[in-house]
C-alpha cells in the first residue's frame, strides 16, 4: 500500500487522542505517513481557543466583542465570522507579549501528552512503526486574523510577540520530540483569503509577500529529518466553504512563494478542490511547482462526485494523494464513522 495516499489534515473531534489514533489511525495507517492526535477538546475549533484562552486573559488587551450565547449559556466559539472575538490592545501599549516561553500557546503541551500516548502505541504494536505524530498549527497570520482586532495598527501591535511566542512553542516541540518520529503542518486559511482580496484592510497587492515572513523564520528551525507540511484552507467557519474563490490560481501562487520561501524541503502541500471540477477552476493546477513536495487534493466529500473530481484534477496534476477539505473539528463527532468509510473508500478506489 502507499504510505503517503491519505492526509488527515488535523482535528479528529472524538474525546480523546487515544480513540483519534485507534479508530482513525489503526484502519488509515497504511495509506498515511503521518497522523494527527485529533486536536481534541478545546482544540477543535481551531483558532478559537487562542483567542479565548491566550487573548482574551491578557492584561494588554480589552476584549470588545465574544460569541453570541446559546439560550442564555455563554459560547466560547463563534458561530461564524459576524460574532467572532474581537479585541482591542490597550492606550499606552505598543507591543503586546506573551509569557511562558514554549507553554503559553499550548501548543507544545498538547503535543507531548499526545507523543507520549503515540510512542507507546508504537511501541506495543498498535500502530505501525512508519507512522510519524502529526502536529497541525495554524500559522501566524491564520491565529490573530486582521477581523478579531479593531484596527490594523492593534494587529501590528500583537504579530511581533505572537510570532517570538509560536517560534518558541516549536522549538519546545523539536527538543520534546524526536525528529524521525515528527511531521509538521502549517495551516493557512486567512493567507489564502488575503491572496484573494477577501480581508478588509489588507490590499491584494503584495498579499503573498506578506504572508512569507512567518515562513521564513519558522521554518529553517525545523530539523531536516522532520517532515514539513502546509494545508492551504478555505475555512469552515460559519459552513464549508467559508470562502469560494472563482479558481485555483492564487492559491497556487502562494503555495509555489511558501514553497521557494521555507528555506528547507517541504514535504507536501494540500489544496482543497470545493466541489468544482471546470477547467476554469483547476487549470491554475498546471501552474504548480511542488519542488519535490506530494501534492495533496481534498477530495474526499461528497463521495456521488469524488470520481469526477479526481479525474479533472488529473488533467493537471497525474500524480497526487488525497485527503479531505479540512479538518472535521465543527463536525458532529456522530458522523465520523461516515468519514472514516468515506476516506477507506477513496483509499482504495483511486
Amino acid at each position: 500500500m502507499q504510505e503517503d495516499k491519505l492526509l488527515l489534515v488535523g482535528s479528529i473531534p472524538f474525546d480523546s487522542s487515544k480513540e483519534v489514533f485507534t479508530n482513525f489511525g489503526r484502519p488509515l495507517a497504511p495509506w498515511l505517513r503521518s497522523l494527527p492526535d485529533g486536536e481534541t477538546g478545546l482544540r477543535k475549533h481551531w483558532i478559537s481557543r487562542l483567542h479565548y484562552q491566550v487573548l482574551a486573559l491578557h492584561p494588554d488587551l480589552e476584549v470588545l466583542r465574544r460569541p453570541r450565547k446559546d439560550n442564555g449559556v455563554e459560547r466560547l466559539n463563534p458561530h461564524d465570522a459576524s460574532d467572532s472575538w474581537l479585541f482591542r490592545v490597550k492606550p499606552g501599549i505598543e507591543s503586546v507579549l506573551f509569557c511562558e516561553p514554549g507553554w503559553r500557546l499550548g501548543f507544545a503541551r498538547e503535543a507531548v501528552a499526545s507523543y507520549d500516548l503515540f510512542n507507546a502505541m508504537k511501541s506495543q504494536g498498535l500502530l505501525p512503526a512508519h507512522l510519524r505524530f502529526q502536529i497541525s498549527m495554524p500559522s501566524v497570520n491564520s491565529s490573530i486574523p486582521r477581523r478579531i482586532f479593531e484596527t490594523v495598527g492593534d494587529l501590528a501591535k500583537v504579530e511581533a510577540g505572537y510570532t517570538a511566542s509560536l517560534e518558541a512553542e516549536l522549538k519546545m516541540i523539536i527538543s520534546k520530540i524526536p525528529a524521525e518520529d515528527l511531521a509538521i503542518q502549517w495551516d493557512c486559511a486567512n493567507e489564502i483569503q488575503e491572496v484573494y482580496g477577501g480581508v478588509a484592510d489588507m490590499p491584494k497587492e503584495g498579499a503573498i509577500e506578506r504572508n512569507l515572513e512567518q515562513f521564513r523564520r519558522l521554518c529553517p528551525l525545523i530539523p531536516d529529518r522532520t517532515l514539513l507540511g502546509y494545508h492551504f484552507c478555505f475555512g469552515t467557519l460559519g459552513g464549508w466553504p467559508r470562502f469560494v474563490p472563482d479558481d485555483l490560481e492564487e492559491t497556487v501562487n502562494l503555495a509555489n512563494a511558501v514553497i521557494s520561501a521555507s528555506g528547507r524541503r517541504v514535504d507536501w502541500i494540500h489544496i482543497p478542490l470545493l466541489d468544482r471540477v471546470s477547467d476554469a477552476f483547476l487549470s491554475p493546477l498546471a501552474k504548480l511547482q511542488p519542488r519535490g513536495a506530494r501534492v495533496h487534493l481534498g477530495v474526499i466529500h461528497n463521495m456521488e462526485r469524488f470520481n469526477e473530481r479526481v479525474s479533472a484534477a488529473r488533467k493537471y496534476i497525474t500524480d497526487f494523494g488525497i485527503g479531505a477539505f479540512c479538518g472535521f473539528g465543527r463536525i458532529s463527532p456522530g458522523e465520523l464513522g461516515r468519514v472514516l468509510e468515506e476516506h477507506l473508500q477513496a483509499a482504495k478506489s483511486s
